[in-house]
């Protein structure tokens, strides 16, 4: 026999900061387009709910649901940088711009000759 409402994810706490998956549930249930998008979260609520900011169109949504949201941890977006086979021609093509401009940087700073502090008066 069921009683009340059933959880399909586990109850997850979400801190300030975190990129999340928000699916606005009145836009999803009456079939409007354009219901679940990528948002940061801004304020945690006594309450168990949070405010989470859009981070496509910057608008502010408040008091929403912790059911409604999903984690979007950083190794998912890291993963392109992770698992990229960089001896393979075209690889480095497939990359988004964001995983090229890191590993330049790392690379710079890796080959960079080591410096010794400046002498000091």
């Amino acid at each position: 026999m069921r009683t009340g409402i059933e959880r399909t994810v586990p109850a997850v706490t979400f801190r300030s900061g975190d990129i999340v998956l928000y699916r606005d549930p009145e836009m999803f249930w009456t079939g409007k387009p354009g219901h679940t998008f990528v948002c940061k979260v801004t304020y945690s609520w006594t309450s168990g709910t949070y405010d989470l900011l859009a981070l496509a169109s910057g608008r502010v949504i408040r008091y929403v649901r912790p059911d409604y949201m999903r984690l979007l941890p950083p190794i998912d977006a890291m993963r392109d940088i992770d698992t990229a086979s960089l001896h393979v021609d075209g690889a480095a093509d497939a990359m988004t711009a964001a995983a090229m401009a890191w590993l330049a940087q790392q690379h710079a700073t890796a080959n960079a000759e080591p410096k010794l502090p400046a002498p000091r008066d």
